[in-house]
């Protein structure tokens, strides 16, 4: 496995990716992708990415994508769902699920961080539903519950 810095050429895997993350509970029906991501709050995450504060890491297996974590940042006017303040970039992250369960997502987890700290950020948030076993992950890595939006956990890692 390489893990690479995101660009944005990979604008399509990260929207595919975002998709996955949407999608995370196996028992809920697999609404096409295009309906998923049209939805006016995801399309906050994934619309002209590659802007001033954007970044994220690609995981990749034999060359091909096969995860990744990404950040971004938000505005109170225009807040993601794990919206903390200006300057915490939010996290999202995903494995193709064929993928999951090797380790990678721990991975592209940390190389994140560490990327979005030698960038000069404090911290990374992200929304996380309690019942997603990501949420362990995210503990391990130093996440922090630090509000509930509607069914889901904000949390924030100092980075």
């Amino acid at each position: 496995m390489n893990i690479r810095p995101a660009t944005a050429a990979d604008v399509q895997f990260l929207k595919k990716m975002l998709y996955e993350a949407a999608s995370w509970n196996p028992d809920w029906p697999r609404e096409p992708m295009e309906e998923v991501l049209a939805d006016p709050m995801l399309v906050r995450y994934h619309q002209g990415w590659g802007r001033e504060g954007d970044g994220g890491v690609v995981a990749e297996i034999d060359g091909v994508p096969a995860g990744a974590a990404w950040y971004r940042l938000f505005t109170a006017e225009a807040p993601g769902y794990g919206y903390v303040d200006d300057r915490t970039p939010e996290l999202g992250i995903a494995v193709e699920p064929i993928h999951r369960r090797k380790g990678i997502g721990e991975a592209l987890l940390r190389s994140c961080m560490v990327q979005a700290r030698e960038e000069g950020f404090q911290a990374l948030s992200l929304s996380v539903a309690p019942a997603n076993r990501s949420r362990m992950m995210y503990q391990r890595a130093g996440f922090e519950k630090v509000g509930e939006s509607g069914t889901s956990w904000t949390m924030l890692a100092n980075l």
